[in-house]
């Protein structure tokens, strides 16, 4: 990050209220998804140019909104990948039900590489700076619950309303991992890897 955006970055967090940030990184939320639709069009979820700016975007509306380093521990990471076996249990159980666990045809480096970038990004607009505002702003229960809305719903103009009630009780688990361990790194971890796991669970 450049000496400008660090700055800044500072500026906002030290003058802007939490109610105008919390609304600003919703705002950017919804302007980013706006955005991955329209270049996706018909392609829908499996666009890369789509997926690329959509986390290009959040990233530079989690940074606007005053993003505090992320702290890296192998403590952090053992949560985040204990959180992504938890979640990843059931539909596993069912991809083997129905007949094992295969790969399905794609550009798995390329689809990786993607689906990395923008649940990191996710994770550092929802549970980072927009958890933070709204934590300062309405305590941590309601960071909690406007982050997993959030979650929830920006997954519907892309996959439909069908997705709502699974995304929101992932959006509430990555919340209290957040809440638990005390920075954004383990729901980021835990996001990627389940993410990297429906590459086979799908």
């Amino acid at each position: 990050m450049s000496t400008g955006a660090v700055r800044a970055t500072a500026v906002v967090r030290a003058t802007a209220h939490p109610a105008w940030t919390t609304t600003a990184a919703l705002g950017g939320l919804a302007l980013a998804v706006a955005l991955r639709v329209t270049l996706a069009g018909p392609v829908g979820a499996a666009s890369i140019p789509a997926g690329l700016a959509f986390g290009t975007a959040l990233t530079l509306v989690a940074v606007a909104c005053g993003l505090s380093r992320p702290t890296v521990t192998v403590r952090q990471l053992a949560w985040g990948a204990g959180a992504a076996a938890v979640m990843c249990a059931l539909p596993a159980v069912h991809r083997l039900a129905d007949g094992g666990v295969g790969e399905p045809a794609g550009v798995l480096p390329v689809w990786a590489a993607v689906v990395c970038f923008v649940a990191v990004a996710e994770e550092l607009l929802l549970r980072g700076a927009l958890f933070e505002a709204a934590r300062a702003w309405r305590g941590p229960y309601a960071a909690l619950a406007v982050s997993s809305i959030a979650f929830a719903l920006l997954h519907v103009p892309v996959y439909g309303w069908r997705v709502l009630p699974l995304d929101l009780a992932v959006g509430c688990c990555l919340g209290a991992l957040r809440l638990v361990t005390g920075s954004v790194t383990a729901p980021a971890a835990a996001h990627t890897l389940a993410d990297l796991a429906g590459w086979w669970l799908r």
